[in-house]
């Protein structure tokens, strides 16, 4: 057996031998060469491709050498193969052996397994060598347990004794010497107490890892139903959001065909009526011509006497005088079917612009506290809701701008009449010196000192108003045609000191509203100083500046230079805008509403929100909620501040902004039964 591994070891050793130099591997059918050297036949092979050299000794063959089978050499090959696998599995077996059992050895016979292992000796038993531990009395204090394999790294590396305590406070195992010397008044105990302590706080570890890792799958079985749930949910909503989608498609596609039938009843209406006529006027022909024919027989009767005792009637259709009937499709329902698509597009437009969470507060103002059920807070009045019948039961009576004290600080603003009886453009800027005269007896200040630029539009009499109602499209303002881009800005300066009323009643000034830019909604009255909001559109005449979407009016004077102050009374608070625009303002479009634009600035009512507008551009503030709003306009300095006028005037927003031009009072009513009232000069 002994010469079987002897020989085992030198068959081994020989491993680089039976290596091939190109493949590194043993030989596979190992061929020689002339020059003596062994290589695999295949690795040769594909090594000469060329030329013929010898990889190892570099010799070179003129030709292709004969190759020739080493059999000796492939032999050995062979049996060092065979037994190379045995030893490999050996070694397998070998290392698996350790794994399945740690077999520790009597340190006596050595090769019987051991049973006890004596921690006082030292050293491991089987039965036989352990008898003198269990019979002599000698030994009897002898500490014997479990067999133990690791007893060299049981003794002090110090004091080569054994480490029978364990410290707690450096938590490493002493012994004796280690307890009395280095680790003295530490507190120990020993290891198998210490591995009791340590396996009950791993356990308690193991627990909270275990229900830990439960209250993790948990939670992530309750997200993995959440998402299902989502999915599910999403796909419930979806529907639910498709289904009122096409409801409102199949709503508009059922109003469509009512529209188009409205214009086809009213056509088929109107085509019976021109039928009737048509056969009306058709018989009165046949008539007449069968007079005319009566008429030639007679002129064609020979007879005297019997000529003229015939007699001839003409027929009674030449009493009437044809007329084409007034017939069309302008009912009011045609046009209501006409204007309703148009008015409701625009509606859905400017709504769909807005984020989708403030889209219900527009269509479904009363489901939040504080807005008004009397109306919808949407701002665009559909055409097709509102009937035109309530014509103007008074017609305003024209006067002329201010009492005695405005007459006797401001001089009359000439109108100039065009050659048609029309004013010429009523935005043209009148210089105007005015001042307070000393030889006035009136109380009441009214202007600044210094000069003032003031744009005044007066209405001397109800004929002039018509007149104006029915004039062609004025021209605009040099500010119209004026290129800029202003900007708004807080003036926290202006905000922070509460001013006497009678310091802004010095600068008070009569404003009154243009008729010619009301809304159809829009109420004047009490000599053009009172807005309200009605139902249903007013018979006004059209005209380019007036506001055709958003319920608004301008008032007519306008500002250029120095200061002014007014005063606006609420009704109430809700819905309700006060501002300033140029004369160039959008009258028609989606921007035309105050602040939605570059040509305007306004502070804002809308339901309980208070805000100023400039350019689209929205700033919350504080809601003063006033019953009296005050606005003193510093034209020189470029500012415009806004007051809840009390006892006090409390400045709550200020607008600061290069003027290019005439400005203007703007106001936006939207709430029917809300009403705004201007305070005027008293003589």
């Amino acid at each position: 057996m002994a010469e079987l591994h002897d020989h085992d070891f030198s068959l081994m050793s020989l491993e680089e031998e039976l290596t091939c130099s190109i493949c590194l591997s043993p030989f596979s059918c190992p061929v020689t060469i002339p020059c003596g050297h062994n290589f695999c036949q295949s690795c040769i092979l594909e090594t000469w491709t060329d030329s013929y050299i010898c990889p190892q000794c570099r010799t070179v063959f003129p030709g292709k050498p004969e190759l020739k089978k080493n059999t000796v050499l492939s032999a050995v090959v062979e049996t060092f193969n065979q037994r190379a696998s045995r030893a490999e599995v050996k070694l397998q077996v070998a290392e698996l052996e350790p794994q399945g059992k740690d077999v520790i050895r009597c340190d006596t016979c050595m090769h019987t397994e051991a049973s006890r292992t004596c921690l006082t000796c030292m050293a491991s038993f089987c039965e036989e060598h352990l008898r003198p531990h269990r019979e002599n009395p000698v030994f009897r204090l002898h500490q014997l347990t479990v067999p133990v394999g690791d007893l060299l790294e049981r003794i002090c590396s110090d004091h080569h004794k054994l480490m029978e305590f364990f410290c707690s406070q450096h938590g490493r195992p002493i012994c004796s010497l280690c307890l009395q010397q280095v680790h003295k008044g530490c507190p120990f105990m020993s290891p198998e107490e210490q591995r009791i302590i340590k396996e009950s706080d791993l356990r308690s570890k193991l627990d909270l890892l275990d229900g830990k890792i439960d209250q993790n799958e948990n939670v992530i079985t309750q997200m993995r139903d959440l998402q299902n749930k989502m999915k599910e949910s999403a796909l419930n909503r979806k529907r639910s959001v498709s289904a009122e989608y096409q409801q409102i498609k199949d709503l508009l596609a059922r109003d469509e065909r009512d529209a188009l039938n409205a214009v086809d009843r009213e056509l088929e209406s109107g085509q019976t009526k021109l039928k009737v006529l048509m056969k009306k006027f058709a018989g009165n022909v046949d008539s007449m011509n069968k007079a005319k024919e009566d008429v030639r027989c007679l002129l064609g009767q020979s007879q005297t006497l019997a000529f003229l005792q015939a007699s001839f009637n003409l027929p009674a259709a030449t009493n009437f005088d044809p007329y084409t009937p007034r017939i069309n499709l302008d009912s009011k329902k045609v046009k209501a079917a006409q204007a309703f698509p148009v008015a409701l597009r625009e509606h859905l437009t400017e709504m769909i612009k807005q984020p989708v969470e403030d889209r219900q507060l527009s269509l479904k103002p009363t489901q939040f506290p504080g807005i008004s059920d009397k109306r919808e807070s949407d701002e665009f009045v559909q055409e097709s809701e509102v009937a035109e019948k309530q014509k103007m039961k008074k017609k305003p009576k024209a006067q002329t701008q201010g009492g005695p004290a405005h007459q006797t600080n401001f001089q009359p603003v000439p109108v100039n009449v065009g050659p048609h009886g029309n004013r010429a453009s009523p935005h043209k800027v009148h210089e105007k010196q005015s001042f307070h005269s000393k030889e006035q007896k009136t109380p009441q200040k009214v202007t600044t000192k210094g000069p003032q630029n003031v744009v005044r539009k007066n209405f001397h009499s109800s004929k002039e108003m018509l007149v104006e109602f029915g004039e062609a499209p004025r021209s605009s303002s040099p500010a119209a045609h004026f290129k800029h881009q202003p900007v708004s800005l807080d003036k926290s300066s202006d905000l922070t000191s509460v001013k006497e009323r009678s310091e802004l009643l010095e600068y008070l000034t009569d404003i009154t509203l243009d008729p010619m830019t009301a809304h159809k909604r829009i109420v004047l009255s009490e000599a053009y100083t009172k807005a309200s909001v009605s139902e249903q559109h007013l018979n006004y005449p059209d005209s380019p500046e007036r506001f055709s979407v958003c319920s608004q009016v301008l008032g007519s004077e306008g500002f250029c230079r120095g200061r002014f102050y007014w005063e606006v009374q609420l009704s109430s608070s809700n819905f309700v805008g006060i501002g300033l625009a140029y004369s160039n303002m959008d009258r028609k479009g989606p921007t035309s509403r105050l602040g939605r634009n570059a040509q305007s600035w306004c502070v804002e009512w809308f339901n309980i929100k208070l805000s100023a507008w400039h350019n689209s551009t929205e700033t919350v503030l504080a809601n003063p909620v006033p019953k009296c709003v005050g606005v003193l306009l510093d034209c020189d300095n470029g500012t415009a501040t806004f007051y809840s006028v009390a006892d006090k005037a409390y400045p709550f927003h200020s607008f600061v902004f290069p003027f290019h031009g005439a400005l203007f009072p703007a106001f936006w009513i939207f709430s029917s039964g809300s009403s705004i009232s201007l305070r005027t000069v008293k003589a």
